[in-house]
């Protein structure tokens, strides 16, 4: 990657991470409890040599893998992803994996359908390493069935002949006679800034402000063009011209960054919006105990770090954070400031009822784009 300035003092920096995760649980009202405490036992010994790891293509590095399947002679079958919603109706459908990483949003509708496994914290010691600040969180109580992984932020891209000129969502919608949007084909994220635009919340379970974000998106809907999951092939989008902004996230700003490309991320003034990924296992799981022993040998500090310095997502991992490249611990992109997170949304799960609203409200959109 490319050099990254924003150095700041050791001891600022720590601090400055304190508050965000301080920050992110108080947007979720819970107070931290202490980590399920692992028994003093031996972890089992895996009762086969197999793990089916369903993530996104880009989530893991090789090495991570290999030294994994070195240690413990298992081997991994990688299979990828592209986008949460085919993950999650993958599983809904009955497919086979052992451990799968899902986003906060998804996780409570897989646990009231019976879909996910209970974790056995006996088997992973190395979870005392994840920050009390991201645990036991409202989507996932004692975290019964899912370990705290990365987290980042949504936000936007636009070309730098637009740098100071579009500064919230709202601003998007003055783009309308300049050039197209490129979005993501999820409802969240893209009814999501058409609710911010409109001054409401990124969770509004109102159907009222639904509809509201809906018609608020149709004023522009001849400018929206879909953009594939992967930055590899989003960022090329905006950058030969085709949309003049994109509803991105971190990756897609450190891509645009690494090849050089004239793009800013904007973290919009009218507040940023922030997610998690967790790792889950499958209630029909063949493999849960490799699945246990891969997630306690990925928590490693060590092991956590690489991930971190090959992927560039921040990491709950409080251990890990000493051993990551300090270009990375420096990187705004990555780690943003403080008044960045302080005016941020945390994306966060939402009942059945609303969560099958926006479904439908998004097809309802897709529809219009036909």
């Amino acid at each position: 990657m490319s050099n990254r300035s924003y150095i700041v003092p050791k001891l600022v920096r720590l601090l400055l991470f304190v508050l965000i995760v301080s920050w992110l649980a108080a947007c979720d009202s819970l107070a931290a409890p202490p980590a399920p405490t692992p028994a003093p036992t031996p972890i089992p010994a895996p009762a086969s040599n197999e793990l089916i790891f369903y993530d996104w293509g880009d989530g893991m590095p090789s090495t991570v893998v290999e030294a994994f399947t070195e240690q413990h002679g298992i081997e991994v079958t990688y299979l990828a992803y592209d986008s949460q919603e085919e993950a999650v109706n993958n599983m809904k459908a009955g497919e086979t994996y052992d451990l799968v990483v899902l986003e906060n949003q998804f996780v409570p509708d897989m646990i009231n359908e019976g879909l996910l496994a209970e974790i056995d914290y006996r088997n992973i010691p190395n979870f005392k390493h994840v920050l009390a600040n991201f645990r036991d969180l409202n989507y996932d109580p004692g975290n019964k069935h899912s370990v705290p992984f990365t987290w980042g932020t949504t936000a936007f891209l636009v070309t730098t002949d637009y740098e100071g000129q579009v500064t919230s969502w709202v601003d998007l919608w003055e783009l309308h006679s300049e050039g197209k949007i490129g979005i993501r084909d999820g409802a969240r994220e893209s009814l999501g800034f058409a609710l911010k635009s409109l001054g409401y919340s990124i969770n509004s379970e109102d159907p009222a402000q639904l509809e509201e974000a809906l018609q608020r998106l149709l004023e522009i809907k001849q400018d929206i063009v879909l953009v594939d999951s992967y930055a590899e092939t989003a960022v090329p989008v905006i950058t030969r011209g085709d949309v003049v902004a994109m509803i991105g996230w971190t990756e897609d700003a450190l891509y645009a960054r690494e090849e050089n490309e004239p793009l800013v991320y904007v973290f919009p003034g009218d507040g940023t919006m922030l997610w998690g990924d967790n790792f889950v296992i499958p209630a029909n799981s063949p493999n849960k105990e490799n699945a246990e022993l891969f997630l306690n040998f990925i928590l490693e500090p060590e092991f956590n770090a690489e991930i971190v310095n090959e992927t560039y997502y921040a990491t709950a991992n409080e251990a890990a954070r000493s051993l990551v490249n300090p270009e990375i611990q420096e990187d705004t992109l990555i780690f943003p400031p403080i008044e960045v997170l302080q005016n941020a949304e945390v994306i966060l799960p939402l009942s059945p009822e609303s969560t099958k609203l926006y479904d439908q409200t998004w097809e309802r959109f897709k529809s219009e784009l036909e």
